[in-house]
């Protein structure tokens, strides 16, 4: 029996794989680290009844002897480290919390692997954020790239990445990198563009609220997968990729945050929306544009999109129609 240890285990992406493999994997005990904060930490787990169905270790990864309490415990095979401050906007906020979290927190779980003598897969969420500012000649985006960051997360993300190759070197922990573009579906929480869009969508249908939608930047374009599909993919990547090897992850067709919004007005009931560009969404600086070339996962895997970029959309509203 597989022993699975899922950080962050409350968070969007994590719920999703906790689902998937419980639906489609056997033989798998599954354990989840979360941190208790304000809001209800396993919401999402709740949603999906698998709460009681999975291990769950309270700790915060910036202890190392709590990362030691809990591997000593589990001893996994597989470790989905996918906990991380995620949210690009707030990073400019907080570059320090972003980088000391995200960086301390995966060096805690490598030191406490390395000295427990544990030699499980572990899968490393990096992300598209790490490209930055990318050329239209760049794209689409090969994972032998230059990395060139344009925010706090991204350079966090980049340190992640390059940890996970030089532990794996060094001391030869089956690190797998996944540099997964931007996904999205049901859960996705409002601090992200999808689901601020769907949730005043589903504000002003059901509440009858004014038909006026607050947006940000809409000209930048981005390369959208199902969450669903990136959880399968993720899965793969821990039984089928090389170690040490980082692999884009992604649709291979990218989207203007324009028909994002123009998607998600099509699956609703509303008419005559106004749409008011606010100066406090806008980032800093943003990325232009983010399109993956993912033939070197494709040709490890066979890993396809299966979910189409209207039905993620339309499932996303509907999630929030029910939470309205």
């Amino acid at each position: 029996m597989k022993k699975i240890l899922i950080t962050g285990v409350g968070g969007f992406v994590s719920s999703h794989l906790i689902n998937y493999i419980l639906k489609e994997q056997k033989d798998c005990e599954i354990a989840g680290i979360y941190r208790r904060h304000g809001v209800d930490s396993l919401q999402r787990l709740k949603e999906f009844g698998t709460e009681d169905k999975i291990k769950l270790y309270e700790g915060d990864l910036t202890s190392y002897n709590r990362v030691w309490q809990i591997l000593k415990d589990f001893k996994p095979d597989i470790i989905f480290h996918l906990a991380a401050q995620s949210f690009v906007k707030v990073s400019w906020e907080t570059p320090e919390h972003t980088l000391t979290n995200n960086i301390v927190s995966q060096l805690n779980i490598f030191e406490a692997v390395k000295k427990l003598e544990l030699d499980p897969v572990i899968q490393i969420a990096g992300s598209s954020e790490e490209y930055g500012m990318v050329t239209p000649d760049e794209c689409p985006m090969k994972e032998t790239n230059d990395l060139k960051p344009l925010s706090p997360y991204g350079v966090s993300k980049i340190a992640q990445d390059k940890m996970a190759y030089q532990y794996y070197k060094s001391y030869g922990l089956k690190t797998v990198i996944t540099r997964a573009f931007n996904h999205e579906g049901p859960g996705r929480g409002k601090e992200f563009v999808t689901s601020a869009f769907a949730s005043q969508i589903a504000d002003i249908e059901i509440n009858n609220k004014p038909a006026v939608i607050e947006v940000g930047n809409l000209e930048a374009e981005r390369d959208f997968t199902d969450v669903r599909d990136m959880v399968r993919a993720y899965w793969l990547a821990v039984n089928k990729c090389e170690h040490g090897e980082a692999y884009n992850i992604g649709s291979g067709e990218a989207h203007k945050i324009s028909e994002v919004l123009e998607a998600l007005v099509g699956a609703s009931n509303i008419e005559g929306l106004k749409v008011n560009q606010n100066p406090d969404l806008m980032r800093p600086s943003d990325v232009p544009l983010l399109l993956a070339d993912c033939t070197k996962f494709q040709k490890v895997t066979g890993w396809k999109p299966e979910i189409s970029f209207e039905k993620m959309l339309a499932d996303q509203l509907e999630y929030w129609k029910n939470k309205v």
